[in-house]
């Protein structure tokens, strides 16, 4: 399982995200091709609600402890409810998280 695999599988078992992006910026990153060291998340989830900010970045770091420990050198954090994310989108609506397909009717 890739590092970016891992991230997304963390994050969605860990906040049940309404939406979840996990993009690999590590070809932006003076490393080797096919680095998966720096990374982009953003997360919807009604996990947040209440949560201040640093609250928000601090259950996404607590989910991916160990990856930031070992794996991953940079991690950007985006993090919004599902009303920040629908006032900072104009209200379009969201994907839901891919897990990767391989359901039981082979729909992708």
């Amino acid at each position: 399982m890739t590092t970016q695999e891992i991230i997304e599988e963390k994050l969605a078992n860990g906040l049940n995200p309404l939406h979840l992006e996990v993009i690999n910026e590590s070809g932006n990153h003076n490393v080797p091709a096919g680095s998966e060291s720096h990374f982009k998340v953003v997360v919807v989830s009604q996990e947040f609600e209440g949560d201040k900010l640093i609250q928000q970045h601090r259950k996404v770091n607590s989910i991916l402890a160990h990856e930031l420990a070992h794996d991953i050198h940079a991690l950007a954090i985006h993090t919004y409810t599902e009303k920040q994310w629908q006032d900072h989108h104009g209200g379009e609506p969201m994907s839901p998280p891919c897990l990767g397909g391989g359901s039981a009717g082979g729909n992708r």
